[in-house]
Formats: structure tokens, sequence, C-alpha cells
């Protein structure tokens, strides 16, 4: 499995950085599975032409896979079989929709017992009445154009992946094909679109998803979920700072790259290039909806007050001192957002100017 996964990284590099990348690489590690197959390794093996290597300029300028049964020409149209596809057929539908199904299936679990075992994450003091702006209405649009498109793809790429073994017992083939072709192309579509809002999130999050210092008091509380206690954070705290790196950027990053390879198929790439795109896809996409169970669960019913803050752009003020007081001590202060936790001053040093009282959380150092 080891030469395998190598070979996967090094496709992928090459695919990112050169243009002789969307060159493929053999296959010698699948067996064959049909008559075509056999023929193609007979007819190699009884060829004395040697095949270019990896790091020849030919390799793979026509076809990815040498291991093929059809006419040579300039594209890959001509490919009638090609063997590599058959492993990637089986992975793909076995280990890997295995390893997807699992990771999706613990993650909602956890979900559930965070759920029962901590419970909802309330402010101490009742509601004051007196409102504090949080999202303006870009903000907020955005937020939820991402969210509409990636629910859309998370849906419909779960049905492409899992419809044949779950839904085809239930519906039949007929129902079903007509909802695979459906899904298929909404997929293809919205795919596009979600990077575009995904991009558009990005940059208007940015500037208040830096880490700053105050963020690792929240780390080693973990976000006081255990101890109930409601850990200092500025406009947004750690875990919704790693959630925008980590899941949003990193694993949106994966996504969109594989994504386009595989939307956009008329620019060279290869059926090897393909396949390792959808290896990354499939595998991006799992976490990144692992990790959205998480993000909604929290945004929703773990702490009651942020999905109203998502919907209409406003908290009550009571709520923002239990789950960003370093942020309603900027907002009443009149300074930017991130002035009071990017420099927190040592106990005998005094605030910075204009900060109100108390904008230093209790037991943070520099």
């Amino acid at each position: 499995m080891r030469p395998f996964i190598l070979r996967l990284l090094i496709a992928l590099s090459m695919a990112l950085s050169l243009s002789t990348a969307w060159a493929g690489v053999p296959n010698n590690r699948a067996e064959p599975a049909y008559a075509e197959e056999q023929t193609i390794l007979q007819a190699e093996k009884d060829s004395r032409s040697p095949q270019p290597g990896l790091a020849d300029k030919d390799s793979g300028r026509v076809h990815m896979d040498r291991h093929y049964l059809g006419q040579y020409g300039q594209k890959e149209g001509t490919v009638i079989v090609q063997r590599g596809g058959n492993q990637w057929r089986v992975l793909r539908n076995g280990p890997l929709a295995m390893l997807s199904g699992t990771v999706l299936v613990l993650a909602l679990l956890a979900v559930f017992l965070v759920a029962k075992v901590v419970g909802k994450i309330k402010a101490d003091e009742p509601d004051t009445g007196r409102r504090i702006q949080r999202f303006t209405d870009w903000e907020r649009h955005v937020h939820w154009a991402t969210a509409i498109t990636f629910i859309i793809l998370a849906v419909t790429g779960l049905v492409i992946l899992f419809g044949k073994k779950l839904l085809i017992p239930l519906v039949g083939h007929d129902v079903f094909a007509f909802i695979a072709y459906i899904f298929k192309y909404l997929h293809n579509f919205v795919g596009p679109l979600f990077i575009v809002c995904s991009v558009l999130m990005f940059f208007t999050f940015l500037r208040r998803n830096f880490f700053r210092r105050i963020d690792w008091l929240w780390f080693r509380k973990a976000g006081g979920m255990l101890t109930h206690e409601h850990v200092p954070a500025g406009f947004f705290n750690a875990g919704e700072k790693s959630w925008f790196w980590l899941g949003v950027t990193l694993l949106g990053l994966v996504m969109s790259i594989s994504g386009l390879i595989l939307d956009f198929v008329s620019f060279g790439q290869t059926r090897y290039v393909l396949q390792v795109a959808n290896y990354l896809h499939l595998l991006g996409a799992t976490f990144y909806i692992a990790a959205a169970m998480g993000h909604i669960y929290i945004g929703t019913w773990g702490t009651p007050g942020a999905y109203h803050a998502m919907r209409h752009g406003d908290v009550d003020e009571s709520w923002a001192r239990a789950h960003h007081g370093i942020w309603l001590d900027e907002v009443k202060a009149g300074v930017p957002v991130g002035t009071f936790d990017k420099r927190v001053p040592p106990p005998d040093h005094p605030p910075p100017p204009g900060a109100a009282p108390g904008n230093v959380p209790p037991g943070v150092r520099p």
C-alpha cells in the first residue's frame, strides 16, 4: 500500500506544478479482471518497445497508463479499456467508501455524545434587552450562500457515493437512476458556485480569524465545554478560527481543486490524474462534512443565540459577554475588532487607551 500512496502523492504534486504532470503512471499493481485486460497484458509482454518511465518527457503523453486497449491517438478518447480504472473502482467503492462512512457515523455519534454530556452552553445572565450588531448583511449573505451550496453538494455527493448500496434496495433501480442523474448534474453545477462563495467568505472573515495570544487559553481550557465556564474570546474564539483555517480553507482547497479537475475534463487531464483527484475529493469532502456537523451543532442547538446572530445579525449583550467578552469590551470602547485580544497588557501595565474596564480576562498573561 505504501508504494501506491507514494504514487498518488507524486502524481498530485506533478499535476499542480508541472505541465508535463498531466502524464500518467503505469499501474502494474492492478489485477486483470477482464479478458480485455489480459489481452493488454499479453500485448505488452510481447512488445519489445520499452515503456517511458515516470521522469521521461514522453511518459503519458497520450495514455497515462500503457495498459490500454484502443487506437493509439492524440487524445484519451481513443482508449477503450484502462486497466488502472479497475483498481480505482475497487478502491473507491471498497476501502475509501468504508472509511468515509465510518468517519461520518463516528462524527454524528460524537455530536450526540457532546449534546448528551455537555448540553447547551448558555449565558450565565438573563438577556438585558440591549442588542449589539455582530454580523453585517453582507457577512450573513455570504455565510448562508456558502452553507446552502455546501449542503447541496454534501447531500448529492453522499447519494452518488452510497446511493447504489443504500437507495436501490429502497426505491429500485429506475427511481435511483433518475435521482442519480439529477444529483450528478446538480453536484457538477453547484460545485463552482460553492468555490466562489468560499473565496468570498475567506476574504470576508479573514481579518478576524488570525490567531491571537488569548486563543491559547481557549485551547488549554477546551473552550470551557468540560468545565462549563466561559473562556474569554474575541470576535471569534479559537475553535471557530480552527474551523476557518482547517475546514473552510484547507479542506475547501482540497475539494475545490480536485473538484475542478473532475468537473472540467477538457484541459488535458489523463485518467490517472482524474482518479487521484477523485480519491482526494472523496477524502476531503468526508472530513469537511464531519467537521461541519460539529460546526452546525455548536452554531445552533449547542449555543443558544448563535443561530439568531447569523440569522438576524445581532446578539444580546449578556450573550456577547458570556461567549465573546473581549469583543464586547472592544465594542464598548469603540476600538477596532482585535485590538484588545492581540495586545493583552501584563498585570502591572495599564490597559490600552480607551479600553473598557475588565477588558483583560482573568488569568491571561502575555
